[in-house]
């Protein structure tokens, strides 16, 4: 069991026979009256995000969720491909188990999939990967003193901003936890 003032994001919990991922948390102390946990929670299985206040001391039944690195196959326009590197049986998944983790992944790179009593519901990318820009403006002379940012277009269609030296077909190293440029590889 975990009380609601425990709660942290990504951490899954059972509320009223569904599973839910915390996905965003607030611990609210207001002048007047209790403290109370603002989330806001996507169940697992359907998708859906509410928004819900609870009372810290609240407490939940931790889900269970089992994770398995599974290999990037390929999409077919409507299903997208993931290979068990032990066994080599093939999941295909719907589009909304992975759009979360498409602009970071390409084909043949490994992912972690997430299970819940024996469904997978959720792709997770590595935490740092390595892309190829396709699209960008031009850096100019003298750029690289500023600490400026420009918009670049990766390889599978993720927009992120670069220092304004990166140019077009340079590879990077992106932290998909939080989207942004780490440096040039």
């Amino acid at each position: 069991m975990v009380s609601a003032g425990e709660f942290r994001k990504g951490m899954t919990v059972e509320i009223d026979g569904q599973v839910w991922v915390i996905v965003d948390f607030q611990h609210v102390k207001p002048g007047k009256g209790a403290a109370f946990v603002r989330t806001k929670i996507k169940n697992v299985v359907s998708g859906n995000v509410l928004e819900r206040t609870f009372n810290p001391t609240e407490k939940f039944p931790k889900a269970h969720i089992d994770r398995k690195e599974m290999q990037y196959l390929y999409s077919d326009g409507e299903l997208y491909y993931f290979m068990d590197t032990e066994t080599y049986e093939q999941l295909p998944l719907n589009h909304d188990k992975v759009e979360d983790a498409l602009p970071y992944i390409t084909e043949n790179m490994n992912v972690t999939i997430k299970f819940f009593k024996g469904e997978a519901f959720s792709v997770e990318p590595p935490n740092f990967v390595e892309l190829t820009i396709t699209e960008t403006e031009p850096g100019f002379k003298g750029d690289t003193a500023t600490a400026g940012n420009k918009p670049a277009i990766m390889e599978t269609g993720a927009k992120i901003m670069v220092p304004l030296f990166i140019d077009t077909g340079d590879k990077i190293r992106i932290d998909t936890r939080t989207g942004e440029y780490m440096e040039r590889v």
